[in-house]
């Protein structure tokens, strides 16, 4: 038989590969290309970690210990006192503003218009102070009036009773008649009743005065008050110039010109990037030997070529956060305590210009006080 029809007749009998089979020859290369890829993987590493012990120093990091973190700066909500409607704003995002500088106002034709009563009344207050302090001038001189009255009816008494003391004398020794006698009597009594008289008018006068006096009080009060309205209003117009309440950076324009807010509707956002920082994390072995004070270096992510000087300003007295209740060793290793670390005002104040939250980075900070810090962490930040 040819060979030909041998190989025929065996190629015919030869089945035909199941889809398995090309799976399998698929995951066959698969497996090739990542044994290739392994190994440029592992010297990358490698040189990652060989790089990075080059930058801290010939990889000396003993005493020092390091947390990842963002930087942060205080932020400032700029909002209204009261309800309104916004009239203008006078900054725009990114703008440097300094504290008391007028940033925005809110419409303030109502509150205007309550001034301008206020003030009505105010003067009304006055004038009625003017007519009570006339009133208690006009009672002192009826009071004035009235005791002049009592000294000249006692006058009158005094002399009406030494001529009846006269008359009584005649009388008695016959040269006077009994109708004159009566008649002295009569005035007498009569000098006494006008005594008693003045003195109730100079009783009537002295209260009178009394009344327009606490009438004057009363309508000084009213002027108190009344000007004690206008002071509030002035304030609450006032609080509608919206200021600066420290040196920053506008960060957000929360609203805009004509929109309707509430109490305490939020305008802008400010940074004050004079008080500026970074938050990271060290385990609970590390923290513990983190006192306030100790420095700190930064390297951002966007520049490592520039180190940061800083100093610790907070250390978190609990843990942020655990896995579960400590109860062994190797949990208590995963509790994590929460460090700030802030930056220098006046390095900040010469280069605020290129201050941003926000930029992720390293903290560096000294376990040991004594401890060197590597050669690339002695450097200072630069321009």
């Amino acid at each position: 038989m040819p060979r030909w029809v041998v190989a025929r007749k065996r190629g015919a009998m030869r089945p035909k590969a199941a889809p398995n089979d090309q799976n399998e020859n698929v995951g066959y290369a698969m497996n090739t290309t990542v044994r290739k890829i392994i190994p440029v993987i592992l010297l990358a590493a490698a040189g990652a970690y060989f790089a990075w012990n080059a930058w801290l120093g010939d990889g000396h990091t003993e005493g020092l210990s390091s947390g990842n973190g963002r930087i942060e700066a205080t932020e400032v909500d700029v909002a209204t006192k009261l309800a309104g409607r916004i009239d203008d704003i006078l900054v725009r995002e990114g703008d440097f503003v300094t504290a008391g500088q007028p940033l925005a106002h809110m419409q303030v034709r109502s509150l205007q218009a309550q001034r301008d009563e206020a003030e009505a009344r105010y003067q009304q207050a006055l004038q009625a102070v003017a007519g009570a302090e006339a009133a208690v001038a006009a009672r002192d001189s009826d009071q004035q009036a009235a005791q002049a009255l009592v000294v000249q009816r006692e006058s009158e008494l005094d002399a009406a009773r030494r001529r009846l003391a006269r008359s009584e004398t005649l009388a008695g020794e016959g040269a006077s008649s009994g109708q004159e006698l009566d008649d002295d009597r009569a005035r007498f009594r009569s000098a006494q009743a006008a005594v008693v008289a003045t003195k109730a008018q100079v009783d009537a006068a002295r209260a009178a005065t009394a009344a327009a006096r606490s009438q004057v009080t009363g309508a000084r009060s009213t002027v108190a008050a009344v000007k004690a309205t206008v002071a509030r209003i002035d304030a609450d117009l006032a609080d509608n110039v919206l200021t600066a309440p420290r040196d920053g950076r506008v960060q957000y324009r929360v609203a805009q010109p004509g929109e309707v807010l509430g109490p305490g509707g939020k305008v802008l956002n400010l940074v004050d990037l004079s008080d500026v920082y970074m938050s990271f994390f060290l385990p609970e072995t590390v923290a513990g030997k983190v006192a306030l004070g100790s420095e700190v270096r930064i390297v951002l992510d966007v520049a490592p070529d520039f180190v940061i000087p800083a100093k610790v300003s907070f250390v978190a007295s609990t843990a942020q956060f655990t896995p579960k209740t400590v109860e062994t060793a190797s949990e208590r290793q995963k509790l994590m305590f929460r460090v700030k670390a802030h930056i220098d005002r006046e390095l900040l104040d010469k280069y605020k210009d290129q201050v941003k939250t926000g930029l992720p980075g390293v903290a560096w900070v000294k376990t040991d006080p004594q401890a060197p810090w590597s050669a690339q962490l002695e450097k200072k930040a630069t321009p």
